[in-house]
């Protein structure tokens, strides 16, 4: 995919009206470069003036920090706020709800300070300025999908409508889970939790968050954090049930459904 770094642009003197933030997950996460795609495919379609900061991009600190290593967090924390002053950057989207999150509360008290969207939210509004034309009848048309609330997107950040108004473009028809919105229950790696092993009990969260999604009897599970769909993937997995459901990124949702 032709994408542009922010060196390429900077050297032929252009500028991009936002910033691509891609992460950890959506770079070297095999199933969450699919994501990557997705969205670069809308944002290429739609005309965005974007880039990305590749190489140069580097991990928020946000495991670092949430796992409790507050030195490592701010070494990495300046060492992108340097790269991101220097470039003049303005205004950052980004598909992780940590990465969102880390950029837009935490990185101002060392100094970087960004207009920072979450994908869902930008995606709202291109569908709302008409820039998103959907297929009539798309690929979800009728469909029960259910939507998952990643805590940091939610319950951190207040963001619940943003993805919903755009599951909701697709003519698909929205099930609500027990818990959601502001009573969501994570999906069992937020804090970090992603990476070390699990704490004796008798159900993985994932798996109990899985049965609660299976229960409403949606056909695709939506999720808007690479993390949370890693861990749903798993559960839809270990319930056998990955021919019958499909977990996907609100992106990816609307990738497929657009003309």
């Amino acid at each position: 995919m032709q994408v542009k770094t922010m060196a390429e642009m900077m050297a032929n003197g252009q500028t991009p009206d936002v910033l691509f933030w891609v992460g950890c997950s959506g770079s070297f996460d095999q199933r969450a470069q699919k994501i990557t795609k997705a969205f670069a495919t809308i944002l290429n379609k739609v005309g965005v003036n974007y880039a990305i900061l590749g190489k140069e991009e580097a991990c928020t600190g946000d495991p670092a920090r949430r796992a409790g290593n507050e030195f490592l967090f701010q070494m990495m924390a300046y060492n992108n706020i340097q790269v991101l002053n220097g470039y003049g950057i303005k205004k950052i989207v980004t598909a992780c709800p940590h990465c969102f999150n880390i950029l837009k509360n935490e990185y101002s008290e060392l100094g970087g300070n960004y207009e920072v969207i979450h994908h869902t939210v930008f995606l709202q509004g291109l569908i709302d300025e008409g820039k998103i034309k959907l297929k009539e009848g798309g690929v979800f048309k009728g469909k029960k999908i259910s939507y998952h609330d990643s805590c940091y997107l939610g319950r951190a950040n207040n963001i619940y409508e943003a993805p919903r108004k755009v599951l909701e473009a697709l003519d698909a028809e929205l099930v609500e889970m027990k818990r959601c919105k502001s009573n969501g229950l994570c999906c069992g790696a937020g804090g970090a939790q992603m990476f070390k092993e699990d704490e004796p009990g008798t159900k993985r969260i994932n798996i109990e968050r899985t049965d609660e999604a299976l229960a409403t009897g949606a056909t695709v599970i939506a999720s808007a954090c690479p993390f949370c769909n890693t861990m749903m993937t798993d559960g839809v997995k270990n319930r056998e049930k990955e021919n019958e459901v499909q977990v996907l990124d609100v992106a990816e949702l609307v990738a497929a459904s657009m003309e």
